[in-house]
């Protein structure tokens, strides 16, 4: 076991240096130090409704643990769930309550119009940035249609813009292609690349050495960090501290090995099979003196012997987090 994991830390170690190694290290004295956002769940009450106290219980475990930053209303946090209306609601609850946060609001849509309400939206009450998911209904738009659509949203607004690269959900990549055709605008800050591809990932790090490529993804997170670029995490809503624990080594020069195997360990407890996700996420909110909530149609709760296998994990959870 011991040299499984000496192999695993050489390995993680091996991929910082070749990344750190790269051209895209060339742009990174023009971004500030790497940042981490937790890719927050939206907890909902037993009905479906929005609970925002349990959401401000959760934001103050994200300060408290040391995120840098929250997502909301990303994949995880169920965007395509709410309405237009409880999507402004959410985010006025999470701008009010950052703390000192960095917030990133999704804001994306399947049209302009509302992806345009939602943007000038989250500017006016204090967001840091936006992501944008591209508009996910017409499949394999031409990327001269995608272009034109997403210079709308940048010249809408002053805010960072970031768009969302996750075809498994949106069917729609957000290219190479499109991305030079949108260089030229000052608030395009970079993508979040959700598609946990490692060689597409480490090229898109070589061709955009000036824009933040954050990873969405754990295993990317190596690599991210050796070319100056963030991330944003769904393992970061329950462990938190060990995600902070990868940062804090990179930003003082130390090897990430040790705190990323660490990360990793962690997360294996919250996998039950079938049982992944914002609805694993939720319950185990329960176990760290957070109320419980459900995921909203339609995504399915925990089942009852989920739930049993994961509140055996309890104890386990607490000693780590």
């Amino acid at each position: 076991m011991e040299t499984s994991r000496r192999v695993f830390l050489g390995a993680v170690g091996a991929a910082a240096s070749a990344a750190a190694m790269s051209p895209a290290d060339s742009g990174a004295a023009s971004r500030p130090a790497p940042r981490f956002y937790v890719a927050a769940v939206t907890p909902c009450d037993s009905k479906g409704k929005f609970d925002d106290g349990a959401y401000r219980d959760m934001l103050a475990y994200f300060k408290d643990h040391g995120a840098d930053g929250v997502l909301v209303l990303g994949t995880t946090g169920e965007f395509p769930s709410f309405s237009v209306a409880e999507r402004r609601k959410i985010a006025e609850v999470a701008l009010k309550h950052k703390a000192g946060m960095q917030m990133l609001v999704q804001v994306g849509t399947t049209n302009l119009p509302e992806t345009l309400e939602l943007l000038a939206h989250a500017g006016s009450n204090g967001a840091d940035g936006v992501l944008c998911m591209p508009p996910f209904y017409f499949k394999n738009p031409s990327v001269e249609g995608l272009a034109r659509y997403c210079s709308q949203v940048l010249e809408a607004t002053r805010l960072p813009v970031y768009f969302y690269h996750y075809p498994a959900m949106s069917a729609i990549s957000i290219s190479p292609e499109l991305l030079h055709k949108l260089e030229h605008y000052s608030n395009l800050a970079g993508i979040k690349d959700s598609t946990g591809n490692a060689q597409s990932y480490a090229a898109n790090l070589k061709e955009f050495p000036r824009l933040n490529m954050m990873t969405g993804t754990d295993n990317n997170l190596p690599a991210a960090l050796a070319a100056g670029m963030g991330a944003i995490l769904v393992s970061a809503n329950i462990f938190t501290r060990q995600v902070a624990a990868v940062f804090a080594a990179h930003r003082a020069g130390q090897d990430i090995g040790p705190a990323f195997a660490k990360l990793r360990e962690a997360s294996q407890l919250l996998r039950v099979p079938g049982g992944g996700g914002a609805a694993g996420i939720k319950f185990a909110f329960s176990g760290l003196g957070i109320r419980e909530s459900y995921v909203r149609l339609p995504q399915l709760d925990l089942n009852d012997q989920q739930k049993a296998q994961l509140r055996e994990r309890f104890a386990q959870l607490k000693q780590v987090v």
